[in-house]
């Protein structure tokens, strides 16, 4: 069974930075794509980043040249780096990982920026 597990959220004022992990177990982790969703009170979740079994990766245009994702394949672990964090930024940080067309979620992480 597949786990998904993120971590690395909390509170931070805005301009500072937070690393969110993601590690996902009981599948083979280079081969899932994973995807950071967030979702803020009262809105639906959006994408934020997502990272291929091959490397690439894409960005929501309201992150771009300020989150970067990168994945450690030796520790089945993705990464967030959230650096330049807005209050807009508030929201819970949901991670998931597909492989083989199914998909697992994580129970999310809560990012707050505060002003």
């Amino acid at each position: 069974q597949v786990q998904v597990v993120e971590s690395g959220g909390g509170l931070v004022q805005a301009g500072g930075s937070l690393r969110l992990s993601c590690t996902v177990s009981g599948s083979i982790f280079s081969r899932n794509a994973i995807t950071w969703y967030r979702q803020a009170p009262g809105k639906q979740r959006e994408l934020v980043a997502a990272v291929s079994s091959a490397g690439s990766t894409v960005y929501a245009d309201s992150v771009k040249g300020r989150f970067t994702i990168s994945r450690d394949n030796a520790k089945n672990t993705v990464y967030l780096q959230m650096n330049s964090l807005k209050p807009e930024d508030t929201a819970v940080y949901y991670c998931k990982a597909v492989i083989g067309g199914y998909s697992s979620w994580g129970q999310g992480t809560q990012v707050t920026v505060s002003s």
